[in-house]
């Protein structure tokens, strides 16, 4: 039976017994709601079709000489049951009053005035939601829709109505309205069929809280069934909890549990749902038509039957006006009006969320963490009975600009069935900003949509992971660096290389002699490179020579200290072509990783979840951040100082900014992926871009995606268009931040940038020669005059050296006119003197570091 189902049948049964009624037969089970003259929990018996309350019927002779044998045998069975309920609630009604008829009698009414064991009140399902940053709502996870509220945010006109027509003798009687209880039976015997109810709202509140509380089928039976049992039950749990409860408590929790139909649990989900407003805000019409609504919420439900809805309202309306709470007059206005509704449907689940992947991420983890709970099920009745307030570390704008930049350049829906995905992670924190997969959360058999989250690990979200190419070159570069290599080492890098001479972290001997790894892809080769432009130019056989240089293990466990392992969790596999990214990785892990570059080495776990309160406001225990200095500050700051240069003169070259940045390409074997990743000091991001039924069998090497052909597809044809508009969105209004200089020592060989002609500017005025090194990237200062014949005074004389790293310091000599002194000097015997040491190059935007 459904979730629905059952709550409807425990919310129709909310009189004595089953009121369903078939033939004037009582056939526990069966429920009929048209034709027939829903029962008032008062005892009264009311017109749908008026509004007008229909006067009692004299009572009926159950047999007379007009009988048939049938109708006498079909009414005896319907009375059995009843007869049996009848004694024992007779019975118990006068326990109380039995003290004259010895012991046995004072010890039953003892026992059944006495608490029963295991009475509880806790456990009433209420939907929690997960929350971005800012508060917004992304998401609302129940077992039932429900939102707890004092009676004070309960309109009283809402109390008065539900009052009249489901007890209006409340505030008077006991657990047990004896009077009301007499009445209904007497008028279910007289009739030989169950016409009326004499269950109170507390034996109701106690009905329904049984039923919620109810974990197994076995249980939810046990809750529903028509027997006697249940009833001592139920009864002796309604005298318990008028003893430890007010009655205006016993009201407030009877609202908040009865089920109102179409997924609407207590007044407050009931209002939004039906209204839009709060339950403080409802007038007389709306309360009047949700009171009318609980008897029977599925035939009452204004969504699916407005015509017996209205009736049913008008119902509750004539029963205020009877009882004097409700001036006739009024009454009769209200009753003209029109059902108006303001449906707002609120779904369970992340399906419908604004954030559906984040939302994903979130609630595995909540199903998957022992901090939530010992077992699945504990986290699982947490996250949606709990009225949990789940705070999360999603920027919206973020989010939204991630989104947009996935989808404008891999639209959902796309002709090539290509997909992408994006995480964006907070250096130093380690707080997720951002998580978006091209396509819908859903079924994978309808076309833009899919229930792997691309962007996560297999533990938040059934993604094994994808290669991540050239972009974990950065785990080799940051070894060499930590290793204290400068900028300027050097290393040849061969069209072929082959990979042998390697040991993992074991000691073994890893590589195949037979191999043959070329420069694919993104690289090139035959020459020797620098650290800095062998990453600019992301060549793979440079790599390869360096990660032998520094030792295979040393750049895995960078790799690790930065948080990196496969996707499916298993530890990060040791071969060779580790550097050129054979690892299946996470978008996720990956910003992880290099948001440490951006933090200067602090690496902190992806973080998603910052605080979670209860119903009653208390906070919960949540996983912490979890943060370390995986490498040194200034091994960071160099690492930030190569990667810069892939923005600006390699591979990447034109994605920029406009503030510092850096960052990686990555391009797959034979173009099944492409991937970048990239950071600033305030947000790293990583992209992956490929095909959802492999990228083996479908490469990206002559795409074609509506109407749009790229050729092979490289990371940066287009991850990184993506990163960078998604990061300029998600940066919009954010200061810029700037790396740090790195260490002098890793300038001990130059800036590592090729060496180019410096322009010659001899005779050339002194402000004029400056000027036009500058513009070719160089720095100047003046040194000593010289004298010359060949250049008048006052322009410039001699420059040294005449071939430099780009950024490097020429030192210019002004001409003091005259006869050169013997031997010569830099004006025209040598014009060109030694290299001077090299200074440290300014930053983009002329702060004291070369530009990258």
């Amino acid at each position: 039976m459904s979730e629905r189902g059952n709550d409807e049948s425990s919310a129709a049964d909310s009189g004595d017994i089953d009121r369903n009624i078939a033939d004037g037969v009582v056939r526990p089970g069966r429920r009929v709601y048209s034709e027939r003259v829903p029962i008032e929990a008062d005892g009264e018996a009311g017109d749908p079709g008026s509004g007008t309350p229909v006067p009692p019927r004299p009572p009926r002779r159950l047999l007379t000489r007009s009988t048939t044998r049938a109708e006498k045998a079909r009414a005896l069975r319907g009375l059995g049951a009843l007869g049996g309920l009848a004694g024992v609630l007779v019975a118990l009604m006068l326990l109380p009053t039995a003290c004259t008829a010895g012991v046995g009698a004072r010890d039953a009414a003892s026992w059944f005035e006495s608490e029963p064991a295991g009475l509880t009140t806790a456990g009433v399902p209420q939907r929690s939601k997960i929350l971005a940053a800012n508060g917004d709502t992304i998401a609302t996870f129940f077992y039932q829709n429900r939102v707890d509220v004092p009676l004070g945010k309960i309109a009283p006109i809402v109390r008065q109505a539900v009052l009249a027509i489901e007890d209006n003798r409340f505030y008077e009687h006991g657990a047990i309205d004896l009077q009301g209880t007499l009445r209904a039976l007497g008028s279910n015997l007289s009739n030989g069929q169950v016409t009326q109810g004499g269950s109170g709202i507390t034996q109701q509140y106690v009905k329904n809280l049984l039923l919620t509380q109810a974990d197994s089928d076995a249980e939810r039976a046990e809750a529903k069934e028509v027997t006697p049992a249940r009833k001592i039950r139920e009864l002796r749990y309604a005298v318990a909890l008028e003893k430890r409860l007010s009655k205006d408590e016993i009201l407030r929790r009877y609202l908040n549990i009865a089920y109102y139909g179409d997924g609407a649990y207590g007044i407050e989900a009931a209002a939004r749902h039906y209204f839009s407003k709060h339950a403080s805000e409802l007038d007389l019409t709306e309360a009047a038509l949700l009171a009318g609504v609980i008897r029977y919420p599925y035939a009452y439900d204004p969504t699916r039957h407005p015509g017996d809805a209205r009736k049913r309202r008008d119902t509750v309306l004539d029963r205020m006006a009877q009882l004097g709470w409700l001036d006739p007059a009024k009454a009769a206005s209200a009753k003209e009006q029109p059902i108006k509704l303001d449906v707002d449907n609120v779904h369970s689940g992340c399906v419908s969320s604004k954030a559906p992947f984040f939302c994903d991420y979130v609630q595995r983890e909540i199903l998957t963490n022992p901090v939530f709970g010992k077992t699945a099920k504990d986290r699982e009745k947490l996250l949606k009975r709990g009225g949990l307030t789940i705070r999360t570390t999603l920027d919206r704008r973020a989010q939204k600009a991630a989104q947009r930049a996935v989808d404008k350049h891999v639209p959902p829906k796309n002709s090539a069935h290509k997909a992408a995905a994006e995480a964006m992670v907070e250096p130093g924190t380690g707080e997720i900003k951002a998580m978006v997969v091209d396509r819908d959360l859903g079924p994978d058999k309808e076309r833009g949509k899919t229930w792997i989250n691309f962007a996560a690990d297999a533990g938040h979200g059934s993604s094994i992971g994808m290669q991540a190419g050239s972009t974990f070159k950065a785990f080799t570069l940051a070894a060499a660096l930590d290793e204290g290599l400068p900028f300027g080492t050097r290393l040849m890098a061969p069209r072929e290389y082959t990979p042998v001479g390697y040991r993992n972290c074991d000691g073994d001997r890893v590589g195949d002699p037979g191999a043959s790894l070329r420069n694919a892809a993104d690289g090139e080769g035959g020459k020797q490179f620098s650290i800095v432009t062998g990453t600019q130019h992301s060549v793979n056989t440079f790599f390869l020579a360096l990660e032998k240089k520094v030792g295979l293990c040393d750049t895995v466990r960078m790799a690790e200290r930065l948080g990196m392992k496969q996707a499916n969790g298993k530890p990060l596999e040791e071969y060779p072509a580790f550097t050129l990214g054979f690892n299946p990785v996470s978008p996720l892990r990956l910003a992880a990783a290099y948001a440490a570059f951006g933090a200067r080495g602090k690496y902190c776990k992806p973080l998603a979840i910052k605080e979670i309160r209860d119903v009653s406001g208390h906070k919960l225990k949540v996983p912490g951040r979890d943060c370390e200095q995986a490498i040194d500050e200034g091994v960071a700051d160099a690492v930030s100082y190569v990667l810069s240069g892939v923005l600006t003169k390699g591979t990447a070259r034109g994605m920029g900014l406009g503030r510092d940045a850096a960052g990686k390409t990555g391009t797959v074997d034979n173009f099944s992926a492409a991937w970048f990743a990239g950071y600033t000091p305030d947000l790293a991001s990583a992209v992956w871009v490929g095909d959802p039924r492999g990228g083996y069998k479908h490469p990206m090497e002559s795409l074609c995606m509506d109407g749009r052909c790229y050729g092979a597809v490289f990371g940066a044809t287009i991850p990184a268009p993506i990163w960078k508009q998604s990061m300029l969105g998600a940066l919009s209004g954010t200061p810029a931040s700037s790396f740090d200089r790195p260490p002098s020592h890793y300038f001990s060989k130059g800036s590592g940038e090729d060496r180019a002609k410096v322009p010659d500017v001899r005779g050339m005025e002194l402000g004029d020669a400056v000027a036009k090194l500058r513009g070719a990237g160089f720095k100047t200062r003046v040194g000593k005059p010289v004298e010359s014949r060949k250049y008048d005074e006052g322009t410039v004389a001699g420059q040294s050296p005449g071939s430099a790293e780009p950024g490097a310091t020429i030192t210019l000599h002004v001409s003091k006119g005259g006869r050169d002194e013997p031997g010569g000097g830099p004006g025209d015997g040598d014009p060109r003197p030694p290299v001077p040491p090299v200074t440290i190059p300014p930053l983009p935007g002329g702060r004291q570091q070369a530009p990258a």
